[in-house]
């Protein structure tokens, strides 16, 4: 299968929840599927795990005593790049909001499958492994390198995170074209279905670092009632 060489290759991952008993599972999951798990119950926990073993990617709860699971995002973003997928036990929209604001690349709202959320993990990995095949993508400032997965706008280079730049790369190889919401979920995060308000937070979030005044877009337009636009030529 497409995943399995992520799990051949032990990617490191930390698993971040004050729960025993769902960080045991969660990680007894991902054990069998071939990763290296590390476990924190709390944030600083986390943090010092962080920085002993870097880990590939984070699964990393919501609500967590202490430092909540916002704060260590921020804390480990700022340390250098890494996946996150949140858990939240809420089913309220702004802390799923808040999660994708600070630059969570995927929620999971509990109580949700074991397996799901390993089938989340080896997709957002999959997104993070080079692209050997795709060429250097530029239009309007803008330089993606797929293979080295690196992004720069009038040469300086952009902080963007997996999601951000997998968004951007989509935009790029699709100037002048009107793409909805769910095509978007189906095209750049590869699923049928899910929160639409993921997307909406993304654009908003890529805005933010591409264009020249995020207020008044002009890369990213929003095609009213249908969805977004990339004009390479703006």
């Amino acid at each position: 299968m497409e995943q399995q060489p992520y799990a051949q290759a032990g990617a490191r991952v930390l698993v971040v929840d004050d729960d025993p008993t769902v960080a045991e599972v969660v990680s007894g999951y991902l054990d069998r599927a071939g990763y290296v798990v590390d476990r924190a119950g709390d944030g600083p926990d986390a943090l010092a795990r962080a920085a002993a073993h870097w880990p590939d990617l984070v699964v990393l709860d919501l609500m967590l005593p202490g430092m909540d699971g916002l704060e260590v995002c921020r804390r480990m973003r700022g340390r250098g790049p890494v996946p996150v997928i949140m858990l939240t036990a809420r089913g309220d929209e702004d802390d799923r909001i808040l999660g994708l604001e600070v630059g969570a690349d995927d929620y999971v709202t509990k109580p949700f499958s074991p397996r799901e959320l390993v089938l989340r993990v080896e997709s957002v990995l999959r997104r993070t492994r080079p692209s050997q095949s795709a060429g250097t993508l530029r239009a309007a400032g803008l330089t993606l390198d797929p293979a080295s997965r690196r992004a720069s706008k009038n040469g300086t280079e952009l902080a963007l995170t997996i999601r951000e730049f997998d968004l951007l790369a989509f935009f790029l190889r699709h100037p002048g074209r009107v793409f909805s919401r769910e095509d978007l979920m189906r095209e750049v995060w590869g699923w049928d279905f899910g929160d639409l308000s993921t997307v909406t937070v993304h654009v908003r979030r890529l805005r933010g670092k591409v264009e020249d005044d995020p207020a008044r877009p002009r890369l990213i337009q929003t095609v009213w009632g249908v969805g977004y636009r990339f004009e390479g030529e703006a």
